[in-house]
């Protein structure tokens, strides 16, 4: 892996970590493309810049942070049932995260439910974080179970839960920004302490890889934040969903006419 490498990884990352679109699914694909995606440190480096990602979120929305405890208290009860699954399934998440074909199938398929979710859920009740209950915030936090499955888009998963909860475009985008951070942080943590029991041991080279990984992504994903918020608001999610079809497409087709996108 290169400073190349880094650069459009962090990028790639930075761009579709908070949009519905599936960064895991992007980055995956794009290391299989690049050549790299065997290495060990590919993928942990894909998993670890996530965190400058999440830490544009505490930046943007800091005063949020500060706010109330019960602000808190809802992110840890919607964490919970990643953190339960993630435990209980995190081999088989690992095996998956190796197919370029789930990928291509999730995309596909979570872009035609973007089509029309816009339709399903047009009458929202909730229009900021503060009217959550901790009921809904739980049952958002199973939505965010589905984006184990790359390809899926944790973004998408938890803004569809929100949205099925009678949120708002805004309140559940934000939400789930929100609800990246716990998600996120516990994610890249797990995956540091996997790669440092596996018996690897970080090079100079690698730390400084990492480093600039994380920075390109905290900085392409602030910009990527402010103008999605503004987007949805204006125009809603199916330019996303055409977006997932073509790709899925595409990546499906690859695969079927014998184009080697496996990440093994």
């Amino acid at each position: 892996m290169n400073l190349i490498h880094v650069i459009i990884l962090a990028i790639i990352e930075g761009i579709t970590e908070f949009l519905p679109v599936s960064s895991t699914g992007h980055m995956i694909i794009a290391s299989s493309v690049m050549g790299i995606a065997a290495d060990p440190f590919v993928k942990l480096f894909t998993i670890a810049i996530q965190l400058g990602a999440i830490l544009s979120v505490v930046f943007l929305y800091w005063r949020r942070f500060l706010q109330s405890v019960n602000f808190y208290l809802k992110l840890f009860i919607a964490f919970i049932p990643a953190a339960v699954f993630g435990v209980l399934f995190s081999k088989k998440i690992d095996a998956l995260l190796e197919s370029a074909l789930t990928v291509g199938i999730t995309l596909f398929v979570g872009g035609i439910i973007l089509l029309f979710v816009d339709k399903w859920f047009n009458k929202p009740m909730i229009k900021e974080e503060k009217e959550i209950s901790n009921l809904t915030a739980f049952k958002i936090g199973f939505f965010q179970c589905l984006a184990m499955i790359p390809g899926t888009s944790r973004s998408a998963a938890t803004i569809v839960g929100g949205m099925a909860q009678k949120l708002n475009r805004t309140a559940a985008a934000e939400f789930s920004f929100f609800l990246a951070v716990p998600t996120m942080f516990a994610a890249t943590a797990k995956k540091l302490y996997d790669f440092h029991k596996e018996g690897h041991v970080f090079t100079g080279e690698e730390i400084k890889l990492l480093a600039i990984g994380n920075i390109i992504a905290f900085i392409v994903a602030m910009l990527a934040i402010k103008t999605f918020i503004t987007f949805l608001e204006r125009r809603g999610f199916q330019i996303f969903g055409w977006y997932r079809i073509v790709i899925g497409a595409v990546i499906i087709g690859l695969i079927l006419s014998g184009h080697q996108l496996q990440t093994i």
